[in-house]
């Protein structure tokens, strides 16, 4: 896998996901999102896809393997400090067996505006007819979503507030909703294998290694938001909503240091309405910003997110 994934060209074989695939990335990330339920998307009033569809955050992890792979590759070592920031734009679905093609451009050197390196790659998942997915990988000293620097005082609240909160649940006098969880090697591993990524490339007990890809911690943000949706009573089949856009960006010096057990925090907050863009199918008319985080125990973050989601009806209403 690590060998053909870097000769990612038009005469390379297309990469497809399975619905094993899907289940296995749902279960790791406990997301139960009807439109990934080979079952439940039969359900979802007016849904367009035929069928179920690949999580986002596995769509990303394997981005997220194959830049690690391309860097690798031309001797960038791992980061231990600075941030990554991942941008991406969902452009389209991808469905189970349906190929599809990664781009990952070659990696760039350039300077922010205050002289501090920067090393980039533009990334894109290409299927026929076009986009599912495309966007960039970028380790910089400061960060793109500032969120991550901001961490807990961003929140209003105290470091005890977040260690006794109720799970599941708003955290008391704020308008941040909490959904605490326990990083595991295995749901890491399960995560990565079932987004086409090779799990000894990040893990290995008789080397020791242990490394938790960024999108691990960052995706349990889609679990977070639906069961913040699910405790207001959300209909998940009537009114169901699809991410249009991403912005991630990842503390590296604390998530190479995350081990199995870790306790992880993370909170969402209420939805504000953003102007009307493109997103999936460059066709949505409205859309909604929710903030994350993802908290150590002591407030601070591991990752810092901008995540935006559309109405799926909104997105069938202009044809």
């Amino acid at each position: 896998m690590a060998s053909a994934a870097l000769q990612l060209d038009e005469t390379s074989a297309p990469f497809r996901f399975q619905q094993i695939h899907i289940d296995v990335a749902r279960n790791a990330t406990d997301d139960f999102n009807p439109f990934h339920d080979s079952r439940k998307w039969r359900l979802i009033r007016n849904n367009p896809f035929g069928g179920p569809i690949a999580l986002g955050f596995q769509m990303e992890c394997l981005v997220e393997y194959l830049v690690s792979l391309e860097r690798q590759a031309r001797g960038y070592p791992l980061p231990q400090g600075g941030f990554r920031n991942y941008q991406f734009t969902f452009a389209d679905v991808l469905r189970p067996d349906e190929p599809f093609q990664p781009e990952i451009r070659a990696t760039r050197e350039t300077r922010d505006d205050q002289g501090l390196p920067v090393i980039a790659n533009r990334v894109i998942l290409r299927k026929e007819g076009g986009l599912a997915l495309m966007g960039n990988v970028r380790d910089t000293a400061t960060p793109q979503c500032p969120l991550v620097t901001e961490g807990l005082s961003r929140v209003g609240a105290s470091e005890e507030q977040l260690r006794t909160a109720p799970d599941r649940q708003p955290l008391a006098e704020t308008d941040w909703f909490l959904k605490r969880k326990y990083l595991m090697n295995g749901n890491a591993k399960n995560l990565i294998s079932a987004s086409l990524g090779d799990q000894a490339w990040y893990f290995d007990e008789i080397e020791h290694r242990v490394n938790f890809p960024d999108m691990v911690p960052a995706s349990l943000i889609s679990c977070a938001l639906l069961e913040r949706a699910d405790s207001m009573g959300f209909d998940f089949y009537a009114n169901p909503m699809v991410y249009t856009s991403h912005l991630i960006s990842v503390d590296q010096g604390l998530a190479r240091a995350l081990r199995s057990n870790d306790c992880l925090h993370i909170l969402v907050d209420a939805p504000e309405p953003v102007a009307k863009g493109g997103g999936l199918r460059g066709a949505a008319p409205e859309q909604h910003r929710h903030h994350c985080l993802g908290l150590l125990p002591d407030g601070r973050a591991v990752f810092g997110a901008e995540v935006l989601l559309t109405p799926l009806q909104a997105i069938l209403a202009r044809g």
